[in-house]
């Protein structure tokens, strides 16, 4: 499998399950574009990082909850590597709470950034996509649309609605040579996952069947898959990758 000669587009690409999916998509040969948000020393520490390995990469800091955003993002790697064969929709938030406490920004924020940064990049790649007849779209979801965690409504509601979204863009692009697919990561070793992996992260390995954690290169290996010709004819689906959790192992 190689994705040598592609140009690549990740959102939130800077540190975690992000980063080691721009890691592996440059590590396989493509050219990596990657959006973040804030962390300025973790994205140039990656940029140097890759470079050091003489792969070729870009980072770009933005909002990917701003509108303007995604058009602004996909011209610039378009003006200088003329196509984008590759979207990795990554970005996300969480702003845990009870419903009945959870004000409208904490809900609105992981709306706009997890699922409407999904609508507007994918809208934003679509026709260059078209015109070449090839394209990827994978957008990462999450396994806590399949529960249903307390506290965290407005993240359930964002990643079930980017599975929604994967396979009705998958019915639409797929007879001009776009796939379209989603990968649900279960627990992952990241950021994200430290405050409760410090509460009962011996509770939750008991309840993988592969009795470990995750790590962001599980799902990078995934993602660089559907990326691949060699996926060309899987569209519309959501890969979980999450070590059995969703069986219900003991």
């Amino acid at each position: 499998m190689t994705l040598a000669g592609k140009t690549a587009l990740v959102t939130g690409g800077s540190r975690g399950i992000g980063r080691g999916i721009v890691w592996e998509l440059a590590r396989q040969g493509a050219q990596v574009a990657f959006v973040y948000r804030s962390n300025t020393e973790a994205a140039d520490q990656l940029v140097k990082d890759l470079e050091l390995d003489q792969r070729t990469v870009m980072a770009i800091q933005a909002d990917v909850s701003v509108v303007e955003t995604a058009e602004t993002v996909v011209e610039s790697v378009l003006e200088a590597w003329e196509k984008i064969d590759i979207l990795v929709n990554n970005a996300g938030i969480i702003r845990d709470g009870l419903l009945a406490t959870m004000d409208h920004e904490q809900w609105q924020e992981v709306i706009d950034t997890n699922l409407g940064s999904v609508y507007r990049f994918s809208r934003a790649v679509t026709r260059p996509m078209m015109s070449q007849r090839h394209g990827r779209i994978i957008n990462i979801s999450s396994v806590a649309s399949h529960f249903g965690n307390p506290g965290q409504a407005n993240y359930a509601a964002s990643k079930g609605g980017i599975e929604g979204m994967t396979r009705c863009l998958a019915t639409e692009l797929g007879r001009r040579g776009i796939t379209v697919n989603a990968v649900a990561p279960g627990f992952i070793e990241t950021d994200m996952t430290e405050a409760i992996r410090n509460v009962a992260e011996k509770e939750i390995v008991k309840k993988i069947s592969c009795r470990r954690l995750g790590s962001p290169e599980d799902i990078a290996h995934a993602t660089a898959y559907l990326a691949s010709d060699e996926a060309s004819y899987v569209t519309g689906h959501v890969l979980v990758v999450d070590g059995g959790l969703t069986l219900g192992g003991l």
